[in-house]
């Protein structure tokens, strides 16, 4: 067993609280802010960044304690997500993803933390979810090609987990993976170019043909009770859904605190006046607060009702679930209103390529775009539930879920 094992008391009183992680968040978000425009013209995110993102302990936040982490509600991150998105939706992205990954730890055995963390408990996870590539289910494993796309911050991890379907013998679908490979296993694909999170770096893995033990994957569907610590007792949709929910009213944010260093000192083209006396300037401001106040709300009350939850030792129930699914989901679109908001009282201004706010609507448009904001279908599987119909199996559970489960 490794030192990385030994929690000391000196390591205890180490951890830094809810607070103090709060504000070296937004510490950081100066320096955020001026390095946003070059984060999106080099495609990714510096080395600089993600070390300053590392010093702060952001990425021990959801790490297990007894590997050199934190092990701190996931609330916490969530908050840090809040105030880092206010500086470069980008950078942010990347602390996201990057740093969600080390709760997802608490679902796998010892030994895949050890093989990950016993030499460097600082080691950083890259992934990429969707079942893109081949698997095939062999003796101890499973043998997995093939490429996985939108791998964000994918330069900067060691590590990466690639999402698979497992199939019984006659090929039909009967569980979703999660499985963990190092970096010496794929190649990086440079084929990230588009309009919005650009400087994510969100590459694709391409994986030639590799070996994956049982001790590295788990189920994204699969929920239930075993020895996993309190704060990782959550289900997985949920932590990691919400994480990306969260960094999206963080974002929302920034694009409310741009609007009001430029109305603030802008003037009107017609009489020279304040802008900011404007009745719609004032209106579209005071709208746009309220969409994001409430979308934080919603997810911090989710966070809330479930750790009474789990801190009893229970699973939180599927009535529960479903219902917080549609409260994730609905953050992009509301968030996306409230920037648009903003951006339409910009007039010309807000066109320009120099103009701060432009770049965050299009990162928050992308961002509403992710799988996890898909309020639609959501809202669809929430209203079916209530209605006594059975959901689909693979999103709450291998089988189909009804009202009464």
């Amino acid at each position: 067993m490794t030192s990385v094992l030994k929690k000391t008391a000196d390591q205890a009183s180490c951890v830094p609280s809810e607070a103090e992680l709060i504000q070296r968040a937004r510490d950081l978000i100066p320096m955020l802010i001026e390095k946003a425009d070059s984060v999106e013209k080099n495609r990714m995110v510096s080395p600089e960044t993600i070390q300053a993102f590392v010093d702060a302990g952001f990425f021990k936040i959801l790490q297990p304690a007894k590997f050199g982490g934190y092990e701190m509600n996931p609330a916490v991150f969530y908050k840090v997500l809040m105030e880092l998105g206010r500086g470069c939706c980008s950078s942010a992205w990347n602390m996201m993803i990057l740093g969600v990954h080390q709760w997802e730890f608490g679902s796998l055995p010892d030994q895949a933390c050890e093989d990950v963390w016993g030499e460097d408990d600082k080691t950083i996870i890259a992934s990429s979810y969707p079942p893109f590539g081949k698997v095939e289910e062999v003796e101890g494993g499973y043998r997995i090609s093939g490429t996985w796309k939108t791998s964000s911050g994918c330069d900067h991890g060691k590590w990466a987990f690639l999402g698979g379907l497992r199939r019984d013998a006659q090929g039909n679908v009967i569980d979703r993976l999660s499985m963990l490979v190092p970096a010496t296993d794929y190649e990086i694909e440079d084929d990230w170019h588009v309009f919005g999170l650009a400087g994510t770096g969100s590459k694709s893995l391409v994986v030639r043909e590799t070996f994956v033990p049982y001790h590295r994957t788990h189920s994204l569907i699969q929920y239930h009770k075993d020895d996993r610590g309190t704060h990782y007792l959550y289900p997985f949709n949920q932590i990691f859904f919400g994480s990306v929910s969260a960094l999206i009213v963080g974002m929302a944010q920034g694009g409310i605190d741009e609007y009001i260093r430029q109305m603030t000192v802008r003037t009107n083209t017609t009489d020279g006046g304040s802008a900011a006396l404007s009745p719609y300037v004032k209106d579209r401001l005071g709208n746009a607060v309220v969409r994001v106040r409430s979308a934080r709300a919603r997810l911090l009350q989710m966070m809330a009702e479930t750790t009474e939850i789990v801190e009893r030792g229970e699973l939180v129930p599927n009535y529960d679930r479903v219902h917080h699914m549609l409260d994730i989901a609905r953050v992009g679109r509301d968030c996306e209103e409230a920037v648009m908001l903003l951006f339409k009282a910009t007039s010309a201004r807000g066109i320009y390529l120099n103009n701060p706010l432009q770049r965050i609507l299009r990162d928050v448009i992308a961002a509403a775009n992710h799988i996890t904001q898909n309020a639609d279908d959501t809202a669809g599987m929430l209203g079916a539930y209530l209605l006594g119909q059975q959901l689909p199996p693979m999103v709450f559970g291998l089988e189909p879920v009804s009202l009464n489960a």
